[in-house]
Parts: structure tokens; C-alpha cells; sequence
């Protein structure tokens, strides 16, 4: 086999310039194939990196009536057979396997003023009530004041924490620590500024991902969950926020939690049921109308492929003519057909290979030169590359089949005969 290697490799190198337009076929096809698979797998990671957020893989589980989310409000009553999440409950949530952490939390749009300070308003933003791991739970981290303790909770104190957006809405150029906010007319002493622990922002590169991704916020204020009666005067339903340890493993621990939360209620309304934010199932389906145009680009470059292997067949047979002699000779001396065939199959693979390896690095090169050039993220797939490789092989053996069939049952006193 070595031997046949040293072989090929010394025919390949004596006619340099036809070897390598032999191989143009398959590297031009690999190249291809390479640049447009890294350029699918950029974009999927940006469309899954985009919707899923920071990174911190967390699921919110939302109440639902029918297709819709359900929000109490003061034209929306709690539905009957609707209670709040029990410590019991949590404590099997918090059991699921990858579950990390998980969060209580309650939440209303602040579309009827509820928040102000001083003629400033709120307007547009949201009121949350939240637990003691909530903040951990999806990464976040206070950044000026000082977190909610236990004693805020036990004690009922009237104490609120603001995100960022919410500070420059209502204290434009101030220090809000210490100062009193009215949320419902109750007052609250602003504690604490909260952000998010990891910065992500969604790459925008045209008008549809502006409208797919962004959303216009006034911002959060962040009360404890105890306080919510005193706010809104009866307690509600509650969502819940889980951490898990994997992007991948959202999907699957999100229902199991959904489906904790269902077992534990009762509404008489059979569509008022917990869903789970499927963000990795939106992914999905973004992902694959994108892959479905871009396959179709696979299939036409995998055309120049079957171009390149006819190209190594006819080359083949050409080598075969030119060698006549020297296959005729060898058999005259002894030369088994399988060593013929190994010889000569051994060479189209070997011719092949070195396409595919040379397609390889000019679809990377390629790929590179996209991204830069059309500011498209692109991600090299090993997987990719070692395939293409190996298919590149095949074709070797494929298309080499045939002339080396051809070699390897030559009269070897016909061939010696032949000038």
C-alpha cells in the first residue's frame, strides 16, 4: 500500500499541471460545500444566540389561556382553580434533571401608570414581584445599593430595586438609592440598581431581525413577592424562571416543569394551562428556512463534484492507455489483477484526497473572505471538513473503479504488442 502511495504521488507530481486540473473539479465542489456549511452554521448560531439571549439558558413558564398569555389585570380576574406555586412544588421543579436554579415571580405591565416618581411615569415598563433566587436565576447582579434580603420579605418592608432602563425614565441624571417611588400608590424606598450579569446584544443586520429581536422597554421595577398584596390588593398566579445547565437542554426541561405546574392546579377553564417559552423551538424554525434555500446550494456545488469525478475517470483512463506497456509488463513478470487494480485505484483516491484537502482549506479561506466581506458570522464545522475529505476519497474509489478494472484485465502480450 506504501508503495503504491510513493507511486501515485510520483505520477501526480510528473505531470503537475494535469493533475491539478483534474482535481479543479473537486476542490472547486469541497470549497464550496465548506463555505456555504460554515456559513449555515454562523447563521444558526446567531439566530439561536440572538432569541435565546445571553447565554444564561433560562426558560420562563408562563400562564396561558389558549394561545395566549394570561395577564392579570383590573379587567382580568384570576381564574378559578389557579393558586399560587407552592414550596412543595418547587422543591420538584428544582429536582429536574439539568434544572440549575429556579424563580417565583410575579409581573404586570405598567400600561395604567402604576409607577412614579415625582411627574415621572413609568409608562410602557413593568412591575414584578419577585423572589429571593429570582436575580440569581437569570444572572443578574446589583450594581449599585444592595440586593433584597430575607427580612425584606418576612417583615413585608416597602422596599423596590430598578433596572437601568427604569432609573433613566424616572431619575434622568439623579441618584435614585434612598429616594421613594409610588408604585399603586404605595410608597416604596428604592434600595437598589440591578443589570443584567452577562452584556448581550442581538446582531441587527437588516430591517426583519430589527422587528424579529428588538424590544423597546421603559424598564423593570423589582418589589418582593410578599409586597404584591399590598400593591394590587389580592394575590395572583405566579410564573416561573428556571436555569438549566445547557441551551440544549431548554426545551425538555421546560415542558417537565410546565408539566409540574399543570399537576398542581385545577381551573375549571380546561385552556388555562403553564407553557413553557419554547425560544429553542422559535430557533428551530427560523434555522430551517434559512437551511432550506442554502441545501439547495449544497446540491448545485455538489454537482461540480460529479464533474470532478468524471474528470479523475477520463484522466484515469488516459494514464491507463499511456501505461500500457508497463501494465503488460508487469503482468509478464508476474503481477497479480488485484495488484494492478490496488495500484491504480490507489492513485485516483490519492489524486482525489489531495483535492479534497486542497477544497478543505480553500472553503475555510473562502468562508473567512465571506464574513469579512458580506459582515455574515460564519463557524468552520470540523465534522464538515473531515467529511468532505472522506467523500472526496470515495469519489477516487468510484470513478477510479473503472479504470483500474479496465488495468488490472489487460493481455499483458497485447499490452506489450502495443506502442
Amino acid at each position: 500500500m506504501l508503495e503504491n502511495i510513493r507511486m501515485s504521488f510520483k505520477g501526480i507530481w510528473s505531470h503537475k499541471m494535469r493533475s491539478f486540473l483534474t482535481m479543479l473539479g473537486i476542490i472547486i465542489g469541497i470549497a464550496a460545500i465548506i463555505a456555504i456549511v460554515s456559513t449555515i452554521k454562523g447563521t444558526n448560531e446567531q439566530i439561536k444566540q440572538n432569541l435565546i439571549g445571553s447565554g444564561n439558558n433560562t426558560v420562563k413558564i408562563l400562564l396561558n389561556q389558549g394561545d395566549y398569555q394570561l395577564e392579570i389585570d383590573e379587567y382580568t380576574s384570576v381564574p378559578d382553580g389557579v393558586t399560587q406555586i407552592s414550596d412543595e412544588t418547587m422543591k420538584k421543579i428544582r429536582k429536574i434533571d439539568h434544572v440549575v436554579s429556579a424563580a417565583r415571580y410575579l409581573r404586570r405591565t405598567d400600561y395604567s401608570g402604576y409607577v412614579f416618581y415625582l411627574n415621572n411615569s413609568l409608562s410602557g415598563g413593568s412591575v414584578n414581584g419577585v423572589d429571593l433566587d429570582y436575580f440569581e436565576t437569570l444572572d443578574y447582579v446589583i450594581r449599585k445599593g444592595r440586593g433584597f434580603s430575607q427580612k425584606d420579605y418576612d417583615d413585608y418592608n416597602k422596599v423596590a430595586i430598578l433596572d437601568e432602563d427604569s432609573v433613566e425614565t424616572l431619575f434622568p441624571g439623579e441618584d435614585p438609592i434612598g429616594k421613594t417611588i409610588e408604585i399603586n400608590k404605595e410608597p416604596f424606598v428604592v434600595i437598589g440598581i440591578v443589570t443584567s450579569g452577562t452584556t448581550f446584544e442581538p446582531t441587527i443586520n437588516s430591517e426583519e431581525d430589527y422587528y424579529t429581536y428588538y424590544q423597546e422597554s421603559a424598564g423593570s421595577v423589582y418589589i418582593p413577592s410578599s409586597d404584591w398584596p399590598i400593591v394590587f390588593r389580592f394575590d395572583e398566579p405566579e410564573s416561573l424562571v428556571i436555569q438549566v445547565e445547557s441551551t440544549d437542554d431548554m426545551t425538555s426541561a421546560g415542558k417537565a416543569a410546565a408539566d409540574i405546574l399543570n399537576a398542581a392546579i385545577s381551573p375549571t377553564d380546561d385552556t388555562v394551562l403553564y407553557k413553557a417559552e419554547d425560544l429553542l423551538e422559535q430557533a428551530k424554525e427560523i434555522q430551517q428556512l434559512s437551511e432550506s434555500t442554502n441545501n439547495m446550494l449544497i446540491w448545485i456545488a455538489g454537482i461540480s463534484l460529479l464533474v470532478g469525478g468524471i474528470g479523475v475517470m477520463n484522466i484515469m483512463l488516459v494514464t491507463v492507455t499511456e501505461r500500457t506497456q508497463e501494465i503488460g509488463l508487469k503482468k509478464a513478470i508476474g503481477a497479480k489483477k488485484n495488484k494492478i487494480l490496488g495500484q491504480f485505484l490507489t492513485e485516483a483516491v490519492v489524486l482525489t484526497s489531495l483535492g479534497g484537502i486542497i477544497g478543505v482549506i480553500s472553503g475555510i479561506v473562502l468562508a473567512e473572505i465571506i464574513s469579512r466581506v458580506a459582515d455574515m458570522p460564519v463557524a468552520i464545522s470540523g465534522p464538515a471538513a473531515v467529511g468532505a475529505v472522506a467523500f472526496s476519497m470515495v469519489i477516487g474509489i468510484v470513478f477510479g473503479m473503472m479504470p483500474s478494472y479496465k488495468a488490472a484485465n489487460l493481455d499483458p502480450i497485447e499490452a506489450l504488442r502495443r506502442e
